[in-house]
């Protein structure tokens, strides 16, 4: 295996890295090591990219709402190294571990709007009493 330069992950090509990338996390296996990024080819999904604008989370009323989905089995991705890190786990099949992220981030979602509706509930109903 090609040892890269020394830096603070210590990380050599063939390691296998979990990497985050618009939201998302990823394991992946390190490609490339190209200054301050490293190429790493994605093998499983841990979490889902999230959906809407990033600069503006939890706001639907956005002018461009964007959809992102999760990369794809062996698609290779630019990535900064601050954004990697070493996956000491066992890798997970691509397909068993995108369906479980994104039930994962639907039911992140879920519970959130479950619990903006009991707000919104209890703080109209505190209106009403603080007339």
């Amino acid at each position: 295996m090609e040892q890269m330069n020394q830096f603070d992950h210590n990380l050599t090509i063939g390691d296998i890295v979990q990497a985050e990338v618009r939201s998302g996390q990823y394991v992946g296996e390190l490609v490339e090591i190209n200054g301050p990024r490293m190429l790493v080819k994605v093998l499983a999904v841990l979490k889902h990219p999230e959906q809407g604008d990033l600069h503006n989370p939890y706001n639907p009323d956005v002018p461009m709402f964007h959809e992102r989905r999760a990369l794809s089995y062996t698609e290779k991705t630019t990535v900064l190294k601050r954004d990697v890190k070493r996956y000491s786990g066992q890798v997970p099949d691509y397909s068993a571990s995108l369906k479980a992220a994104t039930a994962a981030e639907i039911e992140a979602l879920d519970r959130l709007q479950r619990w903006a509706s009991k707000g919104l509930e209890q703080l109209q109903q505190l209106q009403k009493e603080y007339k």
